[in-house]
């Protein structure tokens, strides 16, 4: 079983808060953005690379490459999962990725999206799939960075 000691969902993936922050918190070794964009772009591989800390490694996985290899994993790897968005969450969660707990960082203003916590937009779709992701037994948690107290989970849902 991996070692997953992280799963967050941040619009901006790999920055200045996961690196210096989250990182440290958790004791992440590797971060592994699982992104089936990201997973093709060398340019936004190389600037989170540039944010990473010098003492974790870097993957960038499609969803589906992450759901196939995630098992092989080395239990030295203490790994954090970034995700872009919780549909991708849920589709590693159905796919056998075993996450339990998912921290929701930063979701963006945009349109069609409503301002439910200090840093997270929703959607209709978005609340769909964070039911779905209780439902399958997954813990949710709105919280910026370690050292700030979550926020109301029920926000999403209002």
């Amino acid at each position: 079983m991996p070692n997953i000691v992280l799963t967050r969902i941040d619009n901006r993936l790999i920055h200045g808060q996961v690196a210096t922050q989250w990182c440290g918190s958790v004791g992440a070794n590797l971060l592994l953005v699982a992104n089936d964009e990201v997973a093709k772009d060398k340019l936004r591989q190389g600037l989170m690379n540039m944010a990473a800390p010098g003492y974790a490694q870097t993957r960038y996985f499609s969803i589906d490459k992450t759901i196939a290899v995630i098992n092989k994993a080395s239990p030295k790897q203490m790994i954090a999962i970034i995700c872009e968005t919780p549909q991708d969450v849920l589709r590693l969660v159905e796919g056998g990725v075993p996450i339990k707990k998912v921290n929701i960082g930063n979701m963006h203003m945009k349109e069609g999206k409503r301002q439910v916590a200090t840093s997270v937009a929703v959607d209709d779709d978005d609340v769909a799939t964070f039911k779905k992701l209780q439902d399958l037994g997954v813990e949710l948690e709105i919280r910026r960075v370690p050292q700030f107290a979550a926020e109301d989970i029920n926000k999403l849902f209002e």
